[in-house]
């Protein structure tokens, strides 16, 4: 299967900004270095395996198409839904969070 492009939504990339400055102060270059790979896995996987991620929030938030992929290592999931050209990657959440309160604030395209 070919992968397709993921592209995370502006609120997805500000998701990532707030854990990397997170990781920074508190565990250093090294730990944010590994996230940033973690993403980087997680984005790879979903563009070449989108049907893999799970629908549970998108059942419970009513948003047909949802899923997420848990990133390795960290305490993240990635949320997107698949397009037939692309993946739109929505948020990129902390897994302990309130996920549909979190899910549900306006996302921006």
């Amino acid at each position: 299967m070919k992968a397709k492009p993921v592209v995370p939504r502006k609120r997805a990339g500000r998701d990532v900004e707030g854990a990397l400055r997170y990781y920074l102060r508190e565990g250093g270059e090294d730990v944010a270095l590994g996230f940033i790979d973690a993403l980087e896995k997680a984005y790879g996987h979903i563009a070449r395996h989108p049907a893999t991620g799970t629908p549970r929030y998108a059942q419970e938030l009513n948003l047909p198409g949802l899923r997420s992929w848990p990133m390795t290592r960290y305490p993240y999931l990635v949320f997107y839904v698949e397009h037939p050209d692309r993946i739109d990657v929505w948020r990129v959440l902390h897994g302990k969070r309130d996920i549909p309160d979190w899910l549900a604030e306006p996302t921006g395209a």
